[in-house]
């Protein structure tokens, strides 16, 4: 796993080509503010060597964050992201490695039954309850992630991981209840605590795409304070101090088109009771956000609006799209996927330049 001393190392390997506030502090560590993606591309062996050469240079020019999941291209992505950590030049315990297990994953295609599939590889062994599927996709019960998280660590090629995501809980609405989903969510947190003590994972955390930018009578909200709590209970079920839990990370989209991560106030303060944002909130206690969606799958590339455009710095639209992202409260590291070596460096190029200040960041919703 990611170490203080070897993260702090790959800083100052670094330390003269990226801006003072590119290195941002996430557990015993430092990481990159410019993180790399691997949700998208087709499942075919040419975009494998072609995501495994971009991930390569990612992490030889500065880049030591790793995000992924086994369902994300068939199941193909973690499979490229262990290969590319084991050919570059950088120490595994210098990079921060995230995967995920919500959604059941393929085995490197798309078969042409995903119904039988499932049936035969999960059903019938016994790794998930047909009852406890929905969408016929997901789960997020600990005998799943479990088999999820060995599944993940023999395809990364690893033996932990520093950050495991339950991935999109809010699809577990579609099958039960929201007080049903939040008890869920306690057993799979007790489930994660387990895999730390047993130094399989460093933290946990929730990574959703809708679930904590929606208001509360949206049918797939999610409440962070209802989601903190029971990360709380599952630490004191398993450890005895509550105080003690592993969740550290939220992960969810953020770029100009999606703001509402910043802009509406869906979630209360545990103290004060007062309405506040996804990325209030998570700056309030403490947890790490690391946004996706930064370039919004490379629509941001084209351009962004002419009046948000002329407050942030960087030499393209891609570089201030991505320093938006990493302008905001809470954030650690803006989540770009990096599939084609080609605009690797200039991605990350946007660490050269600093992000807005507060002041500023206010001023462009303003």
């Amino acid at each position: 796993m990611a170490t203080h001393d070897a993260t702090w190392r790959y800083r100052e390997r670094f330390g003269d080509r990226y801006g003072r506030t590119y290195f941002r502090r996430f557990g015993p560590g430092v990481v990159s503010s410019v993180g790399a993606g691997s949700y998208r591309g087709e499942p075919t062996p040419a975009v494998d060597e072609r995501h495994r050469d971009a991930l390569v240079t990612a992490l030889e020019n500065g880049c030591n964050v790793l995000d992924t999941a086994p369902d994300y291209r068939a199941g193909r992505a973690e499979r490229v992201v262990g290969d590319a950590l084991a050919a570059a030049d950088v120490d595994r315990d210098a990079v921060l490695l995230a995967t995920k297990g919500g959604f059941v994953p393929f085995d490197g295609e798309r078969p042409d039954d995903p119904s039988a599939y499932v049936r035969e590889r999960f059903v019938e062994p016994g790794v998930v309850d047909p009852a406890d599927l929905a969408r016929g996709s997901h789960a997020m019960t600990p005998r799943f992630l479990e088999a999820m998280l060995d599944r993940s660590l023999d395809a990364l090629g690893v033996d932990a991981v520093d950050c495991y995501y339950v991935h999109s809980p809010e699809t577990q609405l579609a099958a039960r209840s929201r007080e049903a989903v939040y008890d869920q969510l306690q057993a799979a947190f007790e489930q994660l605590e387990r895999e730390i003590q047993r130094g399989r994972i460093g933290r946990y955390g929730v990574a959703s795409w809708e679930a904590f930018r929606v208001p509360p009578d949206h049918e797939r909200h999610l409440s962070l304070a209802r989601v903190l709590d029971r990360a709380r209970a599952a630490a004191e079920s398993v450890t005895g101090d509550p105080d003690d839990h592993g969740l550290a990370a939220l992960q969810l989209p953020f770029n100009v088109h999606m703001a509402d991560a910043f802009t509406s106030a869906h979630h209360e303060d545990p103290e004060s009771g007062e309405a506040v944002s996804a990325l209030e909130f998570a700056h309030r206690e403490g947890l790490s956000v690391f946004a996706s969606s930064a370039l919004l799958g490379g629509d941001l590339v084209e351009g962004l609006p002419p009046d948000i455009s002329a407050e942030l710095a960087g030499d393209s639209a891609a570089q201030r799209a991505i320093n938006f992202s990493r302008s905001a409260p809470a954030v650690v590291s803006a989540l770009v996927g990096m599939g084609r070596e080609a605009y690797v460096r200039e991605d990350l190029a946007a660490g050269t330049f600093d992000p807005l200040g507060a002041a500023a960041f206010d001023a462009v919703f303003e």
